[in-house]
């Protein structure tokens, strides 16, 4: 898995103009996020409905982000 992780299709926001930020991937029917200061750092993965979930929630106000 770490090989197919170093491989990824790592994106980032277009809103970041190329400060440091979270960048994701998808990978093995997974969302990989990692810290672009820290590429080769551990991440955190999470389902496509569960990532689905939590953008509607924070869209919708329920966490003070």
């Amino acid at each position: 898995m770490t090989e197919q992780v170093a491989e990824a299709r790592w994106r980032t926001s277009s809103y970041t103009e190329g400060q440091d930020c979270v960048e994701l991937a998808s990978l093995g029917g997974l969302i990989r996020f990692r810290d672009s200061k820290a590429p080769q750092a551990p991440h955190l993965s999470i389902s496509r409905d569960a990532l689905a979930c939590l953008l509607d929630r924070i869209k919708s106000g329920n966490h003070d982000l």
